[in-house]
């Protein structure tokens, strides 16, 4: 993903700027801990981060971080409800299997959950599958189909959707293209999204 001029991947920023000094935040898949460290540094967050790649791992350790290896897709049961104020879920919810499970567990733990995903039904996507008749490869897709991480194919609609059926309460949304921000027709312009939710009153 792109990095802008201040070092910081935007989805990053994005995520950055959503998260309170000093909150307690759990990072699910977080990769070689660079949000955390971030967060950790600049906002003195009390940061807890879960990847099951050990490389990244190691990462995470040589930047002085806590992380566990585990599975994200078999839960948070080792956690207690409440336990942080942020559960960050960023660029993995495409990989997931058990979608409504994990973020349920999430916002269980968590009083908010912050969700990345990359948007199926951005323009360059939709060219790709109409004219070429080919599955679409995207900046934010790189991955041909046999090689793709990715089990989940959503666009910014179906997110919103699932959501309202759900009683997931989106509080932000941000949507980028790069570094821009994207404010018109995001479900065809954006090429990335990232959702600030909560529990809605009724299901609280």
């Amino acid at each position: 993903m792109e990095i802008i001029d201040n070092g910081i991947r935007p989805d990053h920023q994005v995520i950055f700027d959503m998260i309170e000094p000093g909150a307690r935040v759990l990072d699910l898949g977080c990769g070689t801990g660079d949000l955390l460290h971030l967060l950790a540094g600049a906002k003195d967050a009390r940061v807890q981060g879960i990847e099951l790649d050990e490389k990244a791992i190691y990462e995470c350790v040589k930047k002085g971080l806590s992380v566990c290896q585990s599975d994200i897709e078999s839960g948070l049961a080792e956690y207690p409800d409440g336990s942080f104020d942020y559960v960050v879920l960023n660029q993995s919810l495409q990989e997931i299997k058990k979608v409504s499970f994990l973020l349920r567990e999430a916002l269980r733990v968590g009083e908010k959950v912050i969700v990345g995903f990359p948007n199926f039904a951005h323009i360059d996507a939709r060219f790709c599958l109409f004219f070429g008749g080919k599955a679409p490869m995207t900046p934010s897709l790189p991955n041909r189909w046999h090689d793709t991480p990715n089990v989940r194919f959503l666009s910014i609609a179906d997110f919103r959707s699932f959501c309202a059926e759900k009683g997931f309460a989106v509080e932000k949304a941000c949507f980028l293209n790069g570094r821009k921000t994207i404010t018109f027709w995001p479900n065809l312009r954006a090429l990335n999204s990232i959702f600030l939710l909560s529990l809605t009153k009724a299901l609280s």
